[in-house]
């Protein structure tokens, strides 16, 4: 089996790359064989990037899909990733990567004749709800149309129609999306603290704020998933080569006391959303620090995921809880980890 990893350097696509050579070591009837596709490429002495084969493709360049569907060729399987956080306040940089570069992937699968194709979608894709204290959680058919003060929503909620658009022309290929909460590794650390606050706040500042309390709005509650456990997704979608959506997050649910917690603080106090939206829409405008005001607005309407499709659609269970998974991001904030051997990440 031959699977191809766009955008296999980051958070995600590194656990990926480590989910897929292990696979290939269980000593199957089926070994895999692992493509690996970045801007840049990584250390290949660092592991995991040793385990795969590799090309350097902009998924945004004008040539992009007759590169990609070179690398595709002889492919069962394209596990799509590659994605720009950053720069926020260059929305067509954005655009190019997240929504132009999926739909050259999705050309060039259809090009190369792949099977199956599984793109990362978000949590982020679904349409806000109305916050009352108490969120019911919702399945895959949830409206996924986004959150429209978000650029990161818009553009997911756009790949979701290029991939409905996708699955109806090419009925002939198995189109896969997993729809993650926050995603988290010791090894990201580096990574988001980049992506979201930016270079001039330090790794260690972790360890400068045990006796401070965090304020967020009561509306702060969210899911997150090990980057592992992702992979593991990952893997049995293409394993089971099971098509259609699915909701991927790790328990408890996520809010602003157990967010303290995690951090080590002293505890949490409810702030008013107009006053975080604020500071953080100033101080971006300002730019000292990354991370626009679209960011707070996701935070504070993404539903709470159901995740029984993948229990038995894919046989799926979180080996970590979101709690155990922000902890180890935490520690990796204090220790100033970061994914070994993958240069500078942007998503």
């Amino acid at each position: 089996m031959r699977i191809v990893v766009v955008g296999a350097t980051g958070n995600v696509g590194t656990a990926v790359v480590r989910r897929l050579a292990a696979a290939r070591a269980d000593g199957g009837d089926t070994p895999v064989e692992v493509v690996g596709v970045a801007r840049r490429l990584p250390d290949l002495r660092a592991d995991p990037y040793g385990s795969a084969v590799w090309h350097t493709v902009d998924v945004g360049a004008h040539d992009a899909v007759d590169r990609l569907t070179a690398v595709f060729q002889g492919s069962d399987a394209v596990v799509h990733l590659a994605w720009a956080l950053q720069p926020t306040h260059d929305i067509p940089a954005q655009y190019r990567t997240n929504v132009t570069g999926t739909a050259n992937v999705l050309e060039a699968v259809a090009r190369a004749g792949v099977a199956q194709v599984v793109v990362a979608s978000s949590v982020g894709t679904y349409r806000g709800v109305d916050v009352d204290g108490k969120r019911t959680p919702v399945d895959e058919s949830w409206p996924a149309t986004g959150i429209p003060t978000a650029t990161y929503s818009i553009h997911k909620a756009a790949n979701e129609a290029a991939m409905d658009r996708f699955a109806a022309q090419h009925p002939d290929v198995v189109v896969t999306r997993l729809r993650p909460g926050l995603v988290f590794q010791r090894d990201a650390a580096a990574e988001i603290r980049g992506l979201f606050l930016g270079h001039l706040v330090p790794m260690s500042i972790v360890r400068w704020i045990r006796w401070a309390v965090l304020p967020l709005p009561l509306p702060f509650v969210f899911q997150a998933v090990h980057a592992d456990d992702v992979a593991d997704a990952y893997w049995r979608a293409i394993d089971r080569r099971a098509g259609g959506a699915f909701n991927i997050a790790a328990t408890p649910v996520l809010n602003p006391p157990r967010l303290a917690r995690a951090f080590g603080m002293l505890g949490a106090i409810r702030a008013p959303m107009w006053l975080v939206r604020g500071i953080v829409t100033l101080t971006w405008r300002l730019r000292l620090q990354p991370t626009d005001a679209g960011w707070v607005d996701i935070a504070a309407q993404v539903p709470v995921m159901r995740t029984d499709k993948a229990r038995s659609v894919l046989g799926w269970e979180a080996r970590h809880t979101s709690e155990d998974a922000l902890r180890e991001l935490v520690a990796g904030f204090a220790d100033g980890a970061r994914v070994p051997g993958s240069g500078p990440l942007r998503g």
